[in-house]
Formats: structure tokens, C-alpha cells, sequence
């Protein structure tokens, strides 16, 4: 996607245009559902149960087709402990314990508009959950920065990993496939039936391989890595981007939407859409605390 001059005179004057619009509106209900969802979570719950709240939730309210079908991970699974094949991450029948931490991340499409979300919690207090959730603030502003730098995907996730290295974490988007930290997302055509093939829409497959395809023929990725394939500067469009630290059987995460265009003014060549979702308040709520 790239932005107009009009475009970007919305943004500066604290607007978005129409079509980040409808993206910044899917992404907010999906973190809504997250909410809602996490505040029924009770001990005993499976991750299959979880999964299913959230598809029914999205449901109720309109969703017909996915990027992703949702995904619920509790325990040690939220630092993806063990994973050596992809089939490890659908939901299982692990039930939810006291002072569990849980992940709960859904990618719906709503009238064209794609999200990817990643929301973490813990059933009940725990400080080093919280130390976690504090510490990738750290993340979503390295991020941010250098991808206005026009580093390249590939130096930015490096980076991003050093970070954790230094906070004392692993690196748990490692054990995505392809090692991703980032994808990009699009405008997916609206369709009666939507199927869907390995908890994956087919409609938003196709647009990522067709990407895939457009982009190496002009030298990109759709997929943030660590690989070569991601030695290249931030292309224009969307991203849902998801930094994962991993500690002692524990882990949390954010994913949200990042957008770049090709403005040449850095303030506006990058930006998060929205900066209004539960942990970017929560860490706002802790520095007025």
C-alpha cells in the first residue's frame, strides 16, 4: 500500500484516511474480543475452549473470514516451549491453571479489513508476567524508530533480538515458522464462503503468496526475518508485527499493526495505527502510577 500526499496530510492533522480506517477498526475489535474474552477465562478452561470464544465472539458480530483462525496458548506454551512442528501451535486441551500466563491471538477479516492480534494475560497476579509485559515497551519503540531509519527487516529483527538478549529473554518468535516477527497484511476480497486450510483463509493466503511472488521479483518479503530474503528496507504497507520473549517456561507478547508508506519525512514514513490498545495503556497507566 502506498500513501497519497492527501493521505498523509490526514495523518498529520490526527485523522486516518478511509482505508486505515477500516484496518484500525477490525484491529480494535479484535482486541476487544481479547478482552472480553480474557475476563471469562476461568480455571479448568482448555485453550481449544478459548479458541473457540473468540471465533464465536467475532462471529456474533459479523466475521466471516480469517487470516488466521484464533489461537489460544496457556502455560508454558506461551513461550512455545518445545515447538518443533507447526501442528504444536493449534489449540490443545491444556486447561487454564492459577497464575497461568495465557496468549490469546486471532486474525479476522471484517468487510475486506484484515487484523492480526496478540493479547497476553495471566490468571491472577504475577510480577515477573508483568516485568515481561513491561519490558516490550522497549521493543515497540526500537521498532518503530529504526524502521523510520530505513534500516533493513533483517537488521531491525537482529536488533530487536539483542534487546532481549540484554532484558535477559529469548527470542521466542524464533519458533514461528520462517522465524517470522512480522507479516504483511492487505485488503482481502469479500467473499459468500470463505474457507479456510490449516486454520489459514485462503483468500489471505493467496494475497500473501502473491506478494511473495511480486516481491521477489523486485527484491522484498512479505515476512520479517532473520533470513536474507528480509535483507531489504521496510516496504510500503501494512505490517502486524509481534515481538515474543520467552522466560523460564513463561511468555508474552504484543501484535498490532505497523504502517509504512514512502513518505521522506521520518514522523510520518512509519507510524503504529493505533496507539489506543490495552498494553500501550497499561504502560501509559504505569508511568502516571
Amino acid at each position: 500500500m502506498t500513501t497519497t500526499v492527501d493521505d498523509r496530510l490526514s495523518v498529520r492533522t490526527g485523522g486516518l484516511p478511509p482505508e486505515l480506517r477500516g484496518f484500525r477498526e477490525v484491529q480494535r475489535l479484535s482486541y476487544e474480543c481479547a478482552e472480553a474474552v480474557a475476563a471469562q477465562l476461568r480455571p479448568g478452561v482448555t485453550e481449544r475452549e478459548a479458541a473457540r470464544m473468540q471465533r464465536e465472539w467475532l462471529r456474533e458480530r459479523g466475521v466471516r473470514d480469517w487470516f488466521h483462525l484464533p489461537f489460544a496458548w496457556f502455560g508454558d506454551r506461551t513461550a512455545f516451549t518445545n515447538f518443533r512442528i507447526p501442528l504444536q501451535f493449534f489449540p490443545t486441551n491444556r486447561k487454564l491453571e492459577p497464575g497461568m500466563p495465557f496468549i490469546l491471538d486471532m486474525a479476522p477479516v471484517y468487510q475486506g479489513y484484515t487484523a492480526d492480534i496478540g493479547y497476553s494475560g495471566c490468571l491472577g497476579p504475577s510480577p515477573l508476567h508483568d516485568k515481561l509485559l513491561a519490558d516490550l515497551e522497549a521493543h515497540r519503540d526500537l521498532l518503530l524508530r529504526e524502521v523510520r531509519e530505513r534500516r533493513s527487516l533483517r537488521e531491525i529483527y537482529e536488533d530487536v533480538e539483542r534487546l532481549m538478549v540484554r532484558q535477559g529473554y529469548a527470542n521466542r518468535h524464533r519458533a514461528y515458522p520462517f522465524g517470522v516477527i512480522a507479516h504483511k497484511v492487505d485488503r482481502v476480497k469479500e467473499r459468500r464462503w470463505s474457507p479456510t486450510a490449516f486454520g489459514f483463509g485462503t483468500q489471505s493466503l493467496k494475497g500473501l503468496a502473491s506478494d511473495a511472488l511480486h516481491g521477489h521479483r523486485e527484491g522484498w518479503s512479505p515476512l520479517w526475518s532473520p533470513y536474507r530474503f528480509s535483507d531489504h528496507p521496510p516496504q510500503p504497507g501494512l505490517w502486524a508485527v509481534e515481538p515474543h520473549l520467552g522466560f523460564r517456561g513463561m511468555g508474552a507478547k504484543f501484535e498490532e499493526i505497523l504502517v509504512v508508506t514512502d513518505s521522506k519525512d521520518p514522523e510520518h514514513s512509519a507510524f503504529w495505527l493505533d496507539n489506543d490498545l490495552p498494553h500501550v495503556r497499561r504502560w501509559a497507566e504505569e508511568k502516571a502510577a
